[in-house]
């Protein structure tokens, strides 16, 4: 076997590579680091009021508090819990309804139009009906969060899976291949990667729509702990449970962006 060796040329650019993603994380550090110091600077000299806008130490006294008793994590977990649940729904309802439309010109047309609607349907109408439908519980969070991503996801894949290379499909047929084979062989294989960046955006609408089901019902859930919070007017708490969101989003989107990393 034999061993290569990258040329002083490469051996340079990977460097630079790495300086230059070196400086970008540590930009990005310093950012927000100055922000919150500026936050906090901001609140101790009272210049905003730390009541109504918070401050870093106020909300990490607030989650130390919450997390000495385990409520906080109570609610982060049901939240967690049903962005997966519906994530998974919305992938694999998307995934099956764009098959199903694209093996069926005329049902495609048919519903097409309808697809579009609901999508664009402002979906936090939709969750005053699923409590009357469903009730006052978890079931209904999870499919207001399904009925956010669902549709948009269906059309996304759809229109991908119809940009298949053509070529490829009359290959497959002229070699005795059936619909099946074309399916299994051509259509989800060079599709895996729309299907994948279809999931980063999935995931996202997945928790906003968690937490929209949770303004409205659920008895715990960071969305529960937001509303709960400005009823009651505890600002930090409230902040704080914004904080957390952004934390889990950015965690969800980078599990998905490193699944994609390892598939190509």
């Amino acid at each position: 076997m034999i061993e290569t060796h990258p040329t002083l040329t490469q051996q340079e650019f990977l460097a630079k590579e790495r300086q230059h993603k070196l400086q970008v994380r540590i930009v990005r550090t310093m950012i927000f680091v100055l922000f919150l110091s500026i936050w906090e600077l901001c609140a101790d000299l009272e210049m905003i009021d730390a009541f109504i806008f918070g401050s870093p130490s106020r909300i990490l006294s607030c989650f130390i508090q919450m997390a000495a008793d385990g409520s906080i994590f109570l609610h982060m977990g049901v939240t967690l819990f049903e962005t997966l649940i519906s994530f998974f729904f919305v992938v694999l309802i998307a995934v099956l309804c764009a098959i199903l439309l694209w093996s069926s010109r005329s049902i495609a047309e048919v519903l097409e139009p309808y697809l579009v609607m609901l999508n664009s349907l402002p979906k936090s109408a939709l969750a005053p009906l699923l409590i009357v439908w469903l009730g006052n519980n978890m079931r209904t969070v999870i499919v207001a969060a399904v009925s956010v991503a669902v549709f948009g996801s269906i059309l996304t894949l759809h229109t991908g899976f119809s940009q298949t290379d053509p070529d490829k499909i009359k290959l497959i047929y002229s070699l005795g291949g059936s619909r099946k084979d074309v399916l299994t062989k051509v259509l989800i294989p060079s599709s895996i990667p729309l299907i994948i960046s279809n999931m980063k955006v999935n995931v996202g609408l997945c928790l906003v729509g968690v937490i929209i089901g949770e303004f409205l019902s659920a008895k715990a859930g960071l969305g529960y702990l937001i509303i709960y919070a400005s009823q009651v007017f505890k600002m930090d708490m409230l902040v704080m449970s914004i904080a957390i969101l952004c934390i889990l989003s950015t965690i969800l989107y980078q599990a998905i962006a490193l699944l994609e990393k390892r598939y190509l």
